[in-house]
């Protein structure tokens, strides 16, 4: 769960200067309750709790974390939100893709079908959010190293029903090296076993919506600048751009925090190498 600080010291409801204001009554927590907090606003449904404190997300999937106890509104009552009883049972968590979270499952034989990716801040970025999802399912995320070579590597691989390949590529747009590669893959025997999407971004970074890191947009980079340098300078981040990706990845909490243009292409390639057929 997201950290939080304890910002009621006191219940503000029932020690509110007003008298005739309602106390606030004690509401168990669970699972897609809906609630809205009082000092913030912030308004969603119970995705996560354990005993400090309780996570929500609301209509636009937007996640925060709050602590247990009063300061919260349901259907425009005060409540004070508290743990269930033990004979109340917890409905399953949420993995950090949105998924239901499979508890205790024993690992799984690796699948043939497999999803590569551009780089390791790729896989990093995947690993992030689906890691949980991935190892349920028994798909290993690969590492191209570039995909300049990746009519090559496709051929290498020789997909099959079987055997599906599933390929992220960066700058996916029309006219880009990236879109001739793919186009060279699906002009390949065996292309229907094969799988290639990209998204829009000159790099991965891009796919961490601004919002997470601080940020209102990311840097516009001239050509001819090497992306992450002329980011990290623009940002005047005074550190190495493997440092500025832990910066980067470590505000990525769930996939509320990536762009859908990356998220839908991740949940694309995910359903199609473990589609019924595939191992």
């Amino acid at each position: 769960m997201s950290s939080f600080s304890d910002r009621y010291g006191r219940d503000v409801l029932t020690n509110s200067p007003h008298p005739k204001r309602r106390a606030s009554t004690e509401q168990p927590v669970e699972i897609g309750l809906v609630v809205e907090d009082v000092q913030t606003g912030f308004c969603g449904a119970v995705v996560d709790y354990d005993k400090h404190g309780v996570t929500l997300e609301d209509r636009h999937g937007k996640v925060r974390s709050f602590p247990l106890g009063p300061g919260f509104w349901i259907d425009g009552k005060p409540v004070a939100l508290v743990r269930p009883t033990t004979t109340a049972a917890k409905k399953p968590a949420r993995s950090a893709s949105g998924s239901i979270a499979v508890l205790d499952h024993r690992a799984r034989t690796a699948r043939e079908s497999r999803i590569y990716v551009e780089g390791k801040h790729d896989a990093q970025l995947v690993e992030k959010v689906w890691g949980h999802d991935l190892r349920v399912e028994g798909v290993v995320v690969e590492e191209l190293g570039g995909a300049d070579d990746l009519a090559a590597i496709v051929a290498d691989f020789a997909p099959a029903p079987h055997r599906r390949l599933g390929v992220m590529l960066d700058h996916l747009v029309t006219g880009s090296k990236e879109t001739r590669l793919a186009q060279q893959v699906a002009d390949a025997p065996g292309a229907e076993h094969v799988l290639v999407l990209g998204h829009p971004y000159v790099d991965v970074w891009q796919a961490v919506r601004p919002s997470a890191v601080g940020l209102t947009a990311w840097p516009d980079v001239p050509k001819g600048v090497p992306w992450k340098e002329g980011v990290v300078e623009r940002l005047g981040w005074n550190v190495e751009t493997w440092e500025a990706w832990e910066r980067i990845l470590g505000c990525v909490r769930t996939y509320a925090d990536l762009e859908p243009a990356f998220l839908g292409r991740v949940e694309e390639l995910i359903d199609f190498v473990t589609a019924p057929g595939s191992q």
